[in-house]
């Protein structure tokens, strides 16, 4: 499967901004779907995901509250919703996924998944 992420962009503190992963060459229904981030300067970190079997969706404390995953499997994509952006989400973001397996916030490493996206600046200044 190809992915391809987009929506990032500049934004001032406590703005929202939404991020799309488009896939192709295969459906997504059957593919855990995950955000990472990596900032400047620091280690790509998991953000959010979204389990294939039950829909089921987890968050990093960091972002609970603010940021929401979800898929449109039709459209086969999936969305990270971004809320009161702080300057400390400042980050390439990217979409990854895992197929016939279940993604956790707490578990997952960068290595753990099967396909990346290219990644989708995001800059949020104070």
């Amino acid at each position: 499967v190809q992915l391809q992420a987009s929506g990032g962009g500049l934004v001032q503190a406590g703005d929202s901004l939404r991020l799309s992963c488009a896939a192709s060459g295969r459906a997504l229904a059957t593919f855990s779907m995950a955000w990472f981030r990596q900032p400047p300067g620091k280690e790509r970190e998991i953000v959010a995901v979204d389990n294939w079997r039950d829909g089921g969706s987890g968050y990093a404390d960091s972002v609970k509250g603010r940021f929401i995953i979800s898929r449109d499997n039709a459209k086969n994509t999936v969305y990270l919703q971004m809320a009161r952006l702080k300057p400390e989400d400042t980050a390439v973001y990217y979409c990854a996924a895992k197929q016939w397996k279940d993604l956790s916030v707490g578990e997952t490493m960068p290595q753990d998944v099967d396909y990346w996206g290219q990644g989708t600046l995001v800059t949020v200044s104070s």
